[in-house]
């Protein structure tokens, strides 16, 4: 799939630069200090209020992420980073974030990891840790696990851990995390548009209670490719259980599929479809259809079009 290769290797590679083991032993529960009151950390939900973006260099460095910003004219609201596991939350990058006016948006990634042991409580050592530190933070951060669940690339996905286990290991998290005092983060639980199994996606559900946001990660591939045939099947089966606000959490129109003709479409959907707002996956790649260069650079017309779109979209909101 499109992303799969360079996300996988973002995460292995996330996880290297930490040099930090793999934790295999349960923690003692830290005491919360200095707890963020939840109203001063929640997130607006008005609908087409965020704009994000994944750069190619995040978490290391915040420049690629300024430099999107000088190109489209607007500061992204969310910043996209994958976070292998045990890895811990990069708080310069967030403070760097937030003194930009952004939020985090993480994806921390079990790769190769037992869900089963999440739940049994093995890697609370490495998740009372990483809520600590984002409570310390303070500011709002977004968070995902284990993302695109309904798919069979990743380790953690269809076909290699059962629902009932995936369901258990993210519900585990969520309360290590709330018992933490870590209030100030947004859960999003993230699926992919595929289409070949969207009658899993309801199994994946771990209850409204566990849930903030819904995001959706899909790609525009192929000259016939529009919001209505990507996106509309995935969030048809997602308002069936639940209502949750719904973000674009991963997404972007390649070249072959008409890059600069398809984001009025992508926009114009996003907004009458009411939907929090895009994550645009702003890579270059070069390995055929799934992996096709993303980026607005260097496509002026494309590039006009976007800053209109995501203007119009921002203002909506």
């Amino acid at each position: 799939m499109r992303t799969r290769t360079f996300a996988t290797l973002a995460l292995v590679a996330a996880t290297a630069l930490t040099g930090l083991p793999q934790f295999g032993y349960r923690a003692q529960a830290s005491t919360p200090t200095a707890l963020p009151s939840p109203a001063s950390t929640a997130l607006s939900t008005t609908p087409g209020g965020y704009l994000g973006v994944y750069e190619r260099g995040v978490p290391q460095t915040y420049s690629p992420v300024e430099t999107f910003a000088r190109t489209v004219k607007r500061q992204p609201r969310l910043v996209l980073y994958f976070s292998g596991w045990g890895a811990q939350f990069q708080a310069a990058f967030a403070q760097r974030a937030h003194s930009h006016g952004s939020i985090p948006l993480i994806q921390m990634n079990p790769t190769n990891i037992s869900l089963a042991a999440i739940t049994a409580g093995q890697y609370d050592a490495y998740l009372t840790s990483y809520a600590d530190q984002v409570r310390a933070y303070g500011y709002p951060v977004v968070i995902g696990f284990a993302h695109e669940m309904n798919g069979w690339w990743y380790s953690w996905g269809y076909g290699h851990t059962s629902p009932q286990v995936w369901k258990e290991a993210w519900r585990h998290i969520v309360t290590v995390f709330r018992s933490q005092g870590a209030t100030n983060v947004t859960w999003l639980w993230t699926i992919d548009r595929n289409p070949r199994a969207l009658s899993v996606v309801p199994r994946y559900w771990p209850g409204a209670s566990y849930v903030d946001w819904v995001g959706v990660d899909g790609y525009y591939f192929r000259s016939t490719d529009y919001f209505r045939t990507i996106f509309g099947p995935v969030i048809r089966t997602i308002r069936k259980f639940t209502h949750k606000p719904i973000l674009l959490s991963e997404t972007a129109i390649g070249q072959v599929a008409g890059q600069a003709t398809k984001i009025p479409d992508l926009f114009s959907s996003a907004i009458r479809n009411r939907l929090l707002g895009v994550v645009w996956y702003d890579v270059a790649q070069h390995g055929g259809l799934y992996h096709q260069d993303w980026r607005l650079e260097g496509h002026p017309l494309a590039l006009r079009r976007f800053r209109s779109w995501a203007s119009k979209m921002i203002a909506g909101g």
